[in-house]
């Protein structure tokens, strides 16, 4: 997570903020639902099979699982800012 100096923000800011990271967690819940289906429905038709299973369930399932954990630690890491949303630092 990102530190910023939590005086410095003001509401307005800090608003901004959390619509960005908002709109983001959004797109990323977007892009899971996509390559649920691409993996799920898009391999259906291949013949191939990991630990004797149809490939569009692992990848329905488990590769789902991997890929929001990857997308989760890159969101905290790159784009989440770590912020107090108190009041109190707002000067009010």
């Amino acid at each position: 997570m990102k530190k910023n100096n939590r005086a410095s923000l003001s509401g307005a800011q800090k608003f901004s903020l959390v619509r960005r990271e908002a709109i983001y967690t959004g797109l990323a819940l977007i892009g899971l639902i996509i390559f649920w289906l691409v993996a799920g429905f898009g391999t259906a038709s291949v013949d191939v099979k990991i630990f004797h299973l149809p490939l569009w369930a692992v990848l329905g399932t488990v590769g789902v699982w991997i890929v929001a954990i990857l997308i989760s630690a890159l969101l905290s890491q790159k784009l989440f800012t770590d912020m107090d949303l108190e009041g109190d630092d707002d000067g009010k």
